[in-house]
């Protein structure tokens, strides 16, 4: 073998190796980059439906203290945003959601509220003013989750 061709086939194999690997840790930065992104589009999607189903929550909760007679159409729109948690969300969260319903339900099967300065204490004391604790607490333990598979 002459010595020329062993010097340029050995750099002709370690330009080949650098090559690849170069290939290599660009693909493997890139891979975590789109795994980051669409992490990042996930929590979004969960922090805009967690959000929408609070205010709707929260305005046919109102609704169902004044009121003997449900508010249908609120309670179809509280239906429609559980169906879209049990897609993206985990089981805690899906179950602590169906609470939310359950309790709000519950609530029109009582009397309607007169708010007075001692009925509103009295409910803020028992907690009972507050049926969506649950359902928040989950959703932060499923956010903390979240960002430890990101790290």
């Amino acid at each position: 073998m002459d010595l020329s061709s062993v010097s340029a086939g050995a750099g002709l194999v370690g330009a080949t190796i650098g090559g690849a690997m170069s290939f290599l840790g660009s693909w493997i930065v890139h891979q975590r980059q789109i795994r980051a992104q669409w992490l990042g589009q996930d929590r979004l999607r969960r922090q805009n439906l967690y959000k929408e189903f609070i205010q709707e929550a929260s305005k046919c909760y109102a609704h169902a203290l004044q009121n003997e007679k449900p508010d249908v159409p609120l309670l179809v729109v509280l239906y429609g945003k559980i169906s879209r948690i049990r897609v993206i969300s985990s089981p805690q969260v899906l179950a602590a959601a169906e609470q939310v319903l359950r309790r709000i339900v519950d609530v029109y099967f009582k009397p309607p509220v007169v708010f007075s300065c001692t009925q509103l204490q009295a409910m803020l004391q028992d907690g009972s003013v507050d049926v969506l604790r649950d359902f928040s607490q989950c959703c932060r333990a499923e956010f903390d989750m979240l960002r430890a598979q990101q790290l």
